[in-house]
């Protein structure tokens, strides 16, 4: 267990739609997974986002999904089509290495980890991050922001949870951290301001002055 420098801020970044542009790809992943179920629970761009309002997995759970199911359906969906690795904002880069030289940064996302450090490495970003806690690590956002407060005995008024999802904001928030929306991933600058975020951003830069 190591103690946060009080100069330090601890930044955890949600992956998908912050640091990945990967909307289209997950929301085609989505689709084909519930046609090959045999379940139209999702059949467009609008009832994907609404899986997001909340935790994702939760929410899946809430519609009468069996998430081993899930998973082994979207396993089994693997075509050339649908790509494997997302690519990033490429924007965000030059603005992650600024930040991780000043601040412990850290993603916590619903994405699998080895998906995820697959991007990092192949856009030379990965050591900007002390740590990947994907899905595979746990499914809740809520859970995971509070474990990596406790071991690196964070200020929770210092730490802060960077995400694009209403989803993100209300699992920071139920976590006690800071938030940042950014306008930029899956839901739109009206549905984040809902969610009353503690910051609510338009361009990468604006992460530097947080």
């Amino acid at each position: 267990m190591t103690r946060q420098d009080p100069q330090t801020k601890l930044i955890l970044f949600d992956f998908d739609g912050v640091l990945a542009d990967s909307l289209v790809m997950y929301e085609k992943s989505m689709i084909l997974t519930f046609q090959t179920m045999g379940r139209p629970i999702v059949t467009n761009r609008a009832e994907y986002l609404d899986l997001f309002e909340d935790n994702l997995f939760d929410g899946l759970i809430k519609k009468g999904v069996d998430l081993e199911e899930f998973f082994r359906a979207s396993t089994a969906i693997a075509r050339p089509d649908v790509p494997k690795i997302p690519e990033p904002f490429f924007q965000m880069i030059p603005v992650v290495k600024a930040l991780k030289d000043r601040h412990t940064l850290l993603i916590i996302s619903s994405n699998g980890t080895e998906t995820i450090r697959n991007t990092l490495v192949r856009h030379d970003f990965l050591d900007c991050f002390a740590a990947i806690l994907g899905a595979d690590f746990n499914f809740s956002k809520k859970e995971k922001i509070e474990q990596v407060i406790l071991l690196h005995q964070a200020d929770r008024q210092q730490t802060y949870y960077v995400g694009d999802t209403t989803g993100d904001i209300r699992e920071a928030k139920q976590a006690g951290v800071k938030t940042v929306a950014v306008t930029w991933g899956w839901h739109n600058r009206e549905r984040l301001r809902l969610a009353d975020p503690d910051y609510l951003i338009d361009t990468p830069e604006e992460l530097l002055s947080i």
